[in-house]
């Protein structure tokens, strides 16, 4: 496996050819000092009411937070150029009822938004005639960020510490990134030291795009791990009449390994949907299997707030594994956009205490206001279902306002 020194010397060598072979004229600004006084910057707020009721013994829950994001990025220097990135996340007005998973208030329902102030992404980056390539603290988000992603819904975004290369030319991108650590979405206290490699290769084929991918995760802990996973993805869409036809099929492959244990699981993703007069409709099929009923197939890196529900009920893969039929609609409504979704959650390998892990029904408005301003209300009624599955019924509310300038 790629060490880091050598996935540091490839980016070297990558960048240094490249600069060998570029012209002044390629260059935007004139000087290093004009790159800074010519840069951008910008602001991202964004203030959040959340509510979390669960079917226990844990209180209510309820949070009151603005995030503020502060960036600047320099102007492009003979293809050289950087960002730095701050982030900040409080509670305001004193509406502070939950547990941040940091220790504060534990007889609450979890809000997984701690108060925090960190640096969330400063790099230097290089692009030149399709090849770019990244150092330093950056988001990541590849393909449907099913497997990795910068969980962009809670206040404090997963950004990654490493090396990111990508080369695209016509219809043919590959991407490779070395991870030494992974800053996860609760504060600096559970960002984790990683040895990760990410490969994502796609071509467009016009109807569609095929993409193939291997992310080879290991936790920098001094003890034998591993969990890597392979597959394969089309996904695509074309028009039938006046109609717009969409389809996703997708496959995986995966290994964890300790120093004791070795266990197999599979992923299937199956999508189809239409868009219709101002609607679109779809309905899946997606499957993150188990090895008889011991280990469930693992997203730990994905935005997983996308995937199964937005109450967050499968952020952790039960042993059991995790089968997901869904439906959904939306459409327009005024200047917003409305969705509605439903989803059926039973066991890969049922035991005799784990099939039904229950259902849930979402719905969401967004308004955007001019170009600066977002509005939006969400919902999430999660019904459980065996006992055994250890959920409780859930219900989350969120109420919030973006502005971005």
């Amino acid at each position: 496996m790629m060490n880091k020194k050598i996935a540091m010397s490839a980016l070297s060598c990558a960048v240094l050819m490249a600069m060998g072979t570029a012209h002044a004229e390629d260059a935007k600004v004139n000087s290093i000092a004009d790159a800074f006084t010519q840069g951008s910057a910008k602001v991202d707020l964004n203030f959040r009411y959340e509510n979390v009721a669960q079917d226990n013994a844990l209180k209510d829950a309820d949070a009151l937070t603005l995030r503020t994001r502060l960036t600047f990025a320099t102007a492009d220097y003979y293809g050289l150029s950087a960002l730095v990135e701050f982030e900040d996340s409080r509670n305001v007005f004193g509406v502070d009822d939950y547990n941040d998973t940091l220790g504060k208030n534990p007889e609450y329902s979890v809000i997984a938004d701690p108060n925090t102030t960190e640096l969330d992404q400063a790099f230097l980056q290089y692009k030149r005639q399709g090849f770019k390539a990244k150092l330093g603290r950056q988001v990541i988000a590849l393909g449907n960020q099913r497997f990795v992603g910068h969980v962009g819904w809670r206040q404090d975004r997963q950004t990654f510490d490493g090396i990111t290369m990508q080369y695209a030319v016509d219809a043919f991108q590959v991407d490779y990134g070395y991870i030494t650590k992974r800053n996860r979405i609760f504060a600096e206290a559970k960002d984790v030291r990683a040895k990760d490699h990410m490969f994502n290769a796609s071509y467009n084929l016009g109807f569609g795009k095929v993409t193939g991918y291997g992310y080879l995760l290991e936790v920098d802990n001094d003890v034998k791990n591993g969990l890597d996973t392979y597959g394969v993805n089309f996904t695509g869409s074309t028009k039938l009449a006046d109609t717009k036809v969409m389809y996703k099929a997708e496959y995986a492959k995966q290994e964890s390994t300790t120093a004791t244990t070795k266990y197999d699981a599979d992923y299937l993703a199956l999508e189809a949907g239409v868009g219709l007069a101002g609607f679109t409709i779809k309905g899946g099929y997606e499957k993150l299997g188990s090895d008889n009923g011991q280990y469930g197939f693992s997203t730990p890196l994905a935005t997983l707030h996308k995937f199964n529900g937005w109450a967050d009920q499968f952020l952790g893969t039960p042993n059991e594994g995790l089968v997901d039929l869904y439906a959904s609609v939306g459409g327009k409504l005024m200047d917003g956009k409305w969705a509605l979704a439903y989803h059926k959650f039973d066991a890969d390998k049922s035991s005799a205490t784990v099939d039904d892990l229950g259902s849930e029904i979402d719905v969401s408005f967004t308004l955007p206001i001019q170009k600066n301003y977002l509005l939006g209300i969400k919902y999430a009624a999660y019904s459980a279902g065996d006992a055994g599955a250890g959920k409780v019924d859930t219900d989350k509310v969120w109420v919030w306002a973006n502005a971005k300038f």
